[in-house]
């Protein structure tokens, strides 16, 4: 069981303080334990018309594996370490090596104040990212995604960004399978890519104007096939140009960067839950080879597909179930 620790500072925005918690245990018994503390052990004020109490100080911040910083309001004001109360500052220096540190929103700026973002990629929210980039140049900062996760320090773009960047942790530590069970118990989407794009200025679909989404549910239908451009704009009766560019309005990425997406988590999903050859996996998920899956696989998971089965299989793991 992982500890996840909660900062919750004066200011905070309750709906991204309850976030850690509604996800994690959503996870399922025994995978994670959240616990909320403020610096003092003092009940905090939100940002609404109520204060919460909690139960703990920042001492047990030196027991977390996961430490979550919900975004409070004067966050966006942070320029540099001067503008953090001491207390916040002591508070960062007792996470122990090996121990993971996620922003959601604005928090962003506090990661970046303390010096934990020095050199690294992050996101925020939005309309707070020009502001960061000049407070923070140091900061190597992605201002459209949903959440970067650079290892030990995960930062994500405001509010509902950190419901995709919880289940990206869960996922990452307990397979798909477990991720999309905390989804569906949370009645939330089970996957939004870090890399797809916050979404700033969307147009608003026409009446009656379906957009790629024929194409994309055809496509999710026939993965194993080969999917050309062509074909999905065919689909959804649209020019190749046009439907390369509403698509990326609609979902936030290319056709061909959803398409990846998409085979990987098929792929990840056949891991998890078949015996079935690798082989035969990459062929489903149309990646044709295994070395391609293999490729594709560890970009975006850092591992090998006989790895990730030995994880994350849940067949495996019930074969080591006394």
């Amino acid at each position: 069981m992982q500890r996840v620790v909660v900062l919750a500072l004066d200011g905070v925005i309750p709906f991204e303080l309850s976030v850690p918690d509604r996800i994690f245990r959503a996870a399922g018994p025994g995978l994670y334990e959240v616990l909320t503390c403020s610096l003092d052990g003092a009940p905090v004020r939100t940002d609404a018309d109520f204060s919460i109490a909690v139960e703990h100080s920042m001492e047990i911040i030196a027991t977390a594996d996961i430490l979550v910083v919900p975004p409070s309001e004067w966050f966006g004001d942070v320029t540099g370490p001067d503008r953090l109360p001491p207390a916040l500052l002591s508070a960062l220096t007792l996470l122990r090596p090996g121990a993971r540190v996620a922003s959601i929103c604005i928090s962003t700026f506090v990661l970046a104040a303390a010096g934990l973002l020095d050199g690294r990629p992050a996101t925020t929210h939005w309309a707070r990212a020009a502001h960061f980039s000049r407070c923070f140049p140091q900061v190597r900062l992605a201002p459209e995604v949903l959440f970067v996760d650079d290892g030990d320090v995960l930062t994500s773009a405001g509010a509902a960004a950190g419901v995709d960047l919880c289940l990206h942790i869960v996922r990452q530590d307990h397979g798909s399978d477990i991720a999309n069970r905390a989804a569906r118990n949370c009645v939330v989407p089970p996957w939004r890519e870090g890399g797809q794009a916050q979404y700033i200025e969307r147009p608003v679909p026409l009446p009656g104007d379906s957009g790629t989404a024929p194409a994309r549910e055809w496509a999710l239908a026939n993965l194993g096939l080969p999917l050309h451009l062509d074909d999905l704009a065919a689909r959804a009766n649209m020019s190749r140009r046009t439907f390369t560019r509403r698509f990326r309005e609609e979902v936030g990425l290319s056709p061909g960067q959803w398409l990846t997406t998409q085979r990987v988590e098929l792929a990840r999903h056949l891991l998890e839950s078949t015996d079935l050859p690798v082989d035969t996996i990459a062929s489903r998920a149309g990646f044709g080879t295994s070395a391609s899956l293999r490729q594709h696989l560890n970009a975006a998971c850092g591992v090998s597909p006989h790895t990730y089965r030995r994880t994350f299989s849940t067949r495996s793991r019930a074969a080591r179930t006394p």
